[in-house]
């Protein structure tokens, strides 16, 4: 896909504000009506005894966004000496223009999302071909062998999941989210009204990692956050200077986590990126 500048406003994080950032959110208007999805770009900077780097920028990725939203990424991704990104796939692999063929239960499901809200898709509309993406996941050996190596299963990931979506239906914020959904479909604007439940929804799972987790962490999120950062030191050590890591959201929150705690890097500047546009 072509490219488009983003043309991103950075605006200054105090050490206040940049604990516990989101890495997602619902922009609303002054009267309170929800505008857009929006993901974070959040600038990482050296810190005392920090390597000797520009810059780190957290990119966060919603796997199902507006074809505008992923050609600003493919503008963005243009500013580094080098991208690290997430798939769990063998070393060497290149997605196909186009995102190719996923017939898992989850490509399938984001298929069909994609279709009724009238979105684009990450692995399609993302150029994954451009020579400064490096890939930064585990390869689907290293995966399983992690969850043997915690005794997990992949039932026992989705059953958490499941729990911590049950425990947060029961919440005062889910429920005003349903309510909302149904004032907006009978409203008349059922696409509208089914895109912005399904945002206010993104926005909570991206929040969720600490009850999908549990106490000690997981193959899901926890050893894929380390395996970004191993991979970010080679790069650091080859000499590249700015760069970014673009991963779901999701995983942002641990990934600045351990940016802080093993290489000292700070949260400096956040900016937002339009996902989804909900007007």
């Amino acid at each position: 896909m072509p490219s488009l500048e983003p043309g991103l406003v950075f605006h200054d994080l105090s050490p206040a504000n940049g604990e516990g950032l989101k890495y997602a959110r619902l922009e609303k208007s002054p009267q309170g009506k929800p505008v857009a999805l929006q993901t974070a770009v959040v600038r990482m900077v050296p810190g005392d005894g920090s390597p000797d780097i520009d810059y780190v920028d957290l990119v966060g990725a919603v796997h199902i966004g507006e074809h505008r939203y992923y050609q600003q990424i493919n503008g963005l991704f243009r500013r580094y000496d080098v991208v690290l990104y997430e798939l769990v796939a063998p070393r060497g692999t290149r997605i196909p223009r186009g995102g190719g063929k996923n017939h898992s239960v989850i490509g399938n499901l984001q298929s069909g999302m994609r279709k009724v809200l009238g979105l684009g898709l990450q692995l399609e509309d993302v150029d994954y071909h451009l020579p400064n993406l490096v890939h930064a996941d585990l390869t689907p050996d290293e995966f399983f062998e992690s969850m043997a190596r915690r005794n997990e299963s992949v039932a026992g990931m989705l059953g958490r999941a499941w729990l911590a979506g049950m425990g947060r239906q029961r919440s005062p914020k889910a429920l005003a989210n349903q309510m909302n959904l149904y004032r907006n479909l009978l409203s008349g604007d059922s696409d509208k009204a089914l895109k912005i439940w399904f945002a206010n929804e993104m926005v909570e799972m991206s929040t969720m990692q600490h009850a999908i987790e549990g106490k000690n962490g997981s193959t899901l999120l926890a050893e894929r956050n380390r395996k970004a950062v191993q991979v970010l030191r080679q790069e650091i050590a080859r000499g590249h200077r700015r760069i970014a890591i673009f991963y779901g959201a999701a995983h942002l929150s641990g990934i600045q986590k351990l940016l802080e705690k093993d290489l000292g890097l700070v949260p400096a500047k956040i900016a937002w990126l339009n996902a989804w546009d909900l007007n």
